[in-house]
């Protein structure tokens, strides 16, 4: 029979896998973490923290293993003692239960993640989004062209498929079965992406320009960032290790893939941020709504140029590698954002015209990668490109 996380048995768990003792009992407060997975923060009076994690179990019993994958990228940093620099880049996993599907972190109470951060300040330091870019770069670079690390991960348990991935999932064939599975607003969509062709061409051609070479996160929301809440002490601190400022979580998803992707996938994280700050209606034009926003695309421009200088200049070799790198990273954030439309439309949530303006800005985005850096980052290709001596 499964064991099932819950409120009345979490701290009897921990005591059983020698997290803690059972004197602790009278010092611990308990609550939910809201998550895909069933999550409890364990708090100790000390100022200890334990979040304690459990995969969904389907009818059978099963998971789809995500936990799992969360605890080889701790392995592989153990297995791999060069990766030191990675060390401080990521979550801090304990424990790791395969039977239950159980994880334990210790939980870093000094962080938010930046969904957080940006909903409550709004406000966008470059010093946050610099050292974003320097943490995603200090990652690929330092696992670039690696197969001894490929094959670790191929060699216990995490399959690296070598055929390129089919970005047109849920985009080819649309027929008529789309009437019963969409509401009215998905629908809207789909008529939409069938009326500019380009859109599906632009993403076969990035399909085909599939280049995987070095660990991704496949999966870098702003969610999924944590940042340090002392974060300005500690990069006006000298003595302090400035990457600390912050930790990229959640690597259920991690896979051996291109590295625009990852890069791609913040920058449309960060578009979404002013995507989602519109005022539409039906008599705006979309080009009206853009620049109407709440939060304009030049208030977040700024922290778009220092991630994308930093993660340059930690990982120049990308550039040698790919010279139409920033192009291919420029078709992903256009492709990601169709990606967020179409999750969207599949938990039934409102299309509307703001939906339709996110279209039209993926749609430049895939098809018009030259023109639209310009327009994404308020400079050219060449000064994002043109590398800085990396700080000592």
């Amino acid at each position: 029979m499964t064991f099932l996380l819950s409120y009345q048995n979490v701290f009897e768990y921990l005591v059983e896998q020698g997290i803690c003792k059972q004197s602790d009992q009278d010092k611990i407060q308990i609550k939910p973490i809201s998550c895909k997975n069933f999550n409890l923060l364990v708090s100790f009076s000390n100022g200890r923290h334990l979040l304690v994690k459990q995969e969904p179990h389907n009818r059978e019993g099963n998971t789809l293993g995500e936990l799992h994958n969360e605890w080889r990228i701790q392995e592989f940093l153990q297995n791999f003692p060069e990766l030191i620099a990675i060390r401080p880049l990521i979550s801090e996993p304990i424990h790791f239960d395969p039977s239950c599907s159980i994880i334990v972190f210790n939980y870093l109470n000094d962080y938010c993640d930046l969904t957080n951060f940006y909903d409550q300040k709004e406000v966008f330091p470059t010093g946050i989004a610099a050292q974003l870019g320097a943490s995603i770069a200090t990652i690929h670079r330092t696992t670039l062209d690696r197969k001894e690390y490929k094959d670790f991960f191929a060699s216990n348990g995490k399959e690296f498929l070598e055929q390129t991935p089919n970005l047109l999932h849920g985009l080819e064939g649309i027929g008529p079965e789309i009437f019963a599975i969409f509401c009215a607003d998905g629908i809207e969509f789909f008529k939409l992406y069938q009326r500019h062709e380009s859109i599906g061409q632009a993403i076969a051609e990035l399909n085909r320009a599939w280049q995987p070479c070095c660990l991704t996160h496949n999966d870098l929301k702003l969610s999924n960032v944590l940042v340090q809440l002392e974060w300005e002490q500690t990069l006006s601190n000298p003595q302090s290790e400035a990457r600390n400022i912050l930790r990229l979580i959640d690597w259920e998803r991690f896979t051996w893939s291109d590295p625009a992707f990852d890069l791609a996938t913040i920058i449309a994280n960060y578009l979404t941020i002013w995507l989602s700050s519109l005022t539409v209606n039906r008599s705006i034009d979309v080009q009206t709504a853009l620049r109407l926003a709440k939060i304009p695309l030049e208030v977040i421009q700024p922290s778009l140029v220092a991630l994308t200088n930093a993660y340059f200049d930690y990982f120049p070799e990308i550039l040698q590698r790919s010279p139409n790198f920033l192009r291919r990273v420029i078709q992903f954030t256009g492709f990601i954002l169709i990606e967020k439309i179409q999750t969207r439309i599949e938990y039934r949530k409102i299309f509307g015209n703001t939906g339709v303006c996110m279209v039209q800005v993926a749609k430049r985005l895939l098809c018009n990668p030259d023109d639209s850096i310009p327009i994404v980052f308020g400079t050219t290709a060449s000064e994002l490109t043109d590398l800085s001596p990396i700080p000592a």
